[in-house]
């Protein structure tokens, strides 16, 4: 494992907005950072400079008034122990430059 994956942490992302036009853009700006496994959650793998860039990104979209993101952050051996029944198990995309 590099340097740069064990200064990474796992984060689980659920959101949700009345305004259909709020959640896509909130959608569309996760997707930059993590894999969606399932409506309105992502599971992301960001050192703490991408939780940063995440969170004001995210900040141009939501009306916190109206809208809800949670951030689960989960240990390295709490990210272990996740369990998938059904559909295919998420895993953490692995870049290869050529």
């Amino acid at each position: 494992m590099s340097g740069s994956e064990r200064n990474k942490a796992f984060y689980v992302v659920a959101y949700d907005s009345p305004s259909d036009r709020r959640r896509t853009k909130i959608h569309k700006t996760l997707s930059g950072f993590g894999q969606w496994t399932q409506f309105s959650l992502f599971e992301c793998h960001l050192t703490d400079k991408q939780y940063l860039q995440l969170r004001q990104r995210l900040d141009r979209h939501v009306k916190p008034e109206e809208d809800s993101i949670r951030f689960y952050p989960l240990c390295r051996g709490c990210t272990g122990k996740v369990e998938t029944v059904g559909g295919q198990k998420p895993t953490d995309p692995v870049a290869i430059i050529v």
